[in-house]
């Protein structure tokens, strides 16, 4: 048994939502000609990494240009409720495919703060999971919020069991743990771009996993610069010729490379998997099995999604629902 799995190594149509989702529905059909299972794409990918705060002065406090490109970015933000991923849903339930992919997402009860999410959807076209980052990271922080653990979860897919992170939370050992503990075997690492990041993180989580580890990033170039994003000129001017070179690759659970790091190229990266390597490896090491010792360590992890109110209204109690006293036709007591 095996189970065919696609990355799709793109740039996005930078701060443009709707032309980046467009992008990527061209990869989706074209991973589900090549009978790929699982599709997944870097992070951030709609609308776009926010590359700009490194080289604009992104601390500067009530700076015109730091408010204007968040305006932007806020506005090209992906909104689920609003329905935006609707036609990567379709192109899921159609080709029979799991999409993850990586966008900024506005949770309207968050007001305009934004986070940098990993959202499943699975082969139906039900998005199954969002996992918001648990902490972005240096000046990401300018623009993102800390996300929480209600995404901290695995799912069956196709004789594997996924889990998947953002960027550097693929660094921090509690985070992977809590996916371990879920017995998950198949790792998606998601990142912006850049070999820098995935060379060396990503053959170190297949082997600590003895899972397969799958790190798909995105590409950013000058050239992607559109000019109708305000301050284009100023940005291609300020921005290097190359900001995310890519570097998509996939380890297997020994550790060894199965795909080495692809860069500077738009891709479509398509293997096979096979759940019976990771049962070899799990031989002599199963992170959360038999080398682990629960009675010594425990981890505890809070899934709950953090709102910042709970409201209780009156329909929510028991009882009468209103302070007006029943009365008779006659104004008398009932």
């Amino acid at each position: 048994m095996t189970t065919t799995v696609a990355l799709a190594q793109i740039a996005p149509v930078w701060l443009d939502r709707q032309a980046t989702l467009a992008k990527a529905l061209d990869r989706l059909r074209e991973a589900a000609a090549a009978g790929a299972r699982l599709v997944a794409f870097g992070e951030a990918l709609a609308p776009g990494y926010p590359f700009w705060v490194e080289h604009t002065d992104g601390a500067r406090f009530e700076s015109p240009l730091q408010k204007a490109l968040f305006a932007l970015y806020a506005e090209q933000a992906v909104d689920l409720s609003r329905g935006d991923l609707a036609p990567i849903q379709a192109a899921a339930r159609t080709g029979r495919l799991w999409v993850a992919l990586g966008v900024i997402e506005r949770a309207r009860e968050r007001g305009h703060s934004l986070y940098c999410a990993l959202v499943l959807i699975d082969d139906t076209g039900t998005i199954r999971n969002v996992h918001r980052k648990l902490m972005p990271t240096h000046e990401e922080r300018l623009v993102w919020s800390p996300g929480d653990g209600q995404g901290l979860r695995c799912f069956d897919i196709g004789g594997f069991t996924l889990g998947g992170l953002n960027c550097w939370e693929n660094w921090m050992p509690l985070a992977r743990s809590a996916l371990y503990a879920q017995g998950e075997d198949l790792h998606l690492a998601v990142w912006p771009g850049n070999v820098r990041n995935t060379r060396d993180l990503t053959r170190h989580l297949a082997r600590e996993g003895r899972s397969y580890a799958l790190s798909v990033s995105s590409l950013m170039r000058r050239e992607d610069i559109p000019d109708h994003i305000p301050h284009a000129a100023l940005l291609r001017e300020a921005l290097p010729p190359v900001c995310a070179d890519g570097g998509s690759c996939i380890a297997a659970p020994t550790g060894e490379w199965l795909v080495p790091p692809r860069v500077s190229e738009e891709t479509l990266i398509v293997a096979e998997l096979y759940p019976a390597l990771v049962r070899a490896e799990r031989q002599n090491f199963d992170p959360f099995g038999h080398y682990s010792r629960p009675d010594v360590l425990e981890l505890h992890v809070n899934r709950q999604r953090l709102r910042g109110a709970v409201f209780v209204d009156d329909e929510a109690r028991p009882g009468p629902k209103s302070d007006t006293v029943p009365v008779n036709a006659d104004n008398s007591a009932p």
